[in-house]
């Protein structure tokens, strides 16, 4: 256990969000996303987990620690439902509620088609398997910066 780390943040998944650099790409999957076959083709080439915790849980960690980017409007995504791509599953708006409490105000994610999300997700820096069971809990995270103390 660390001073001020949300606990749900496991050694390896901190050592990743630290690697990251500005623009580097972060998928959080769930359960039924190909996550290991996946993160083979990324950055990091291994499949991180937190697997106890619903996609919103593991955001929520996750963004306590990382800046999302704030030079463009794809700093977050969402896979988009088949057939449907503006519907929002309660899982998203989850994710999203997250997003907003993290930024202090509301920043939409960006809906990404389900096979370019997984092209996404092969260049990504890395992927982190949640225990998320519900449909379309797949989001997309670009690391933005910390600004110089004043």
């Amino acid at each position: 256990m660390l001073k001020g780390i949300d606990n749900r943040l496991n050694a390896e998944v901190l050592a990743c969000l630290r690697a990251m650099g500005h623009g580097d790409v972060l998928i959080v999957a769930d359960t039924n996303f190909p996550s290991d076959s996946v993160a083979r083709a990324t950055v990091t080439g291994k499949l991180l987990r937190m697997e106890n915790l619903t996609a919103a849980e593991a955001v929520r960690a996750i963004l306590s620690v990382l800046p999302l980017d704030t030079f463009v409007d794809d700093f977050a995504g969402r896979m988009e439902v088949v057939g449907a791509p503006d519907e929002i599953p309660p899982v998203q708006l989850e994710v999203q509620a997250e997003i907003d409490h993290a930024e202090g105000r509301f920043r939409p994610m960006v809906g990404i088609e389900r096979f370019a999300f997984y092209d996404l997700a092969r260049k990504s820096y890395a992927v982190i398997q949640t225990g998320e069971r519900r449909f379309y809990g797949c989001f997309m995270f670009r690391k933005g910066v910390i600004p110089p103390e004043a």
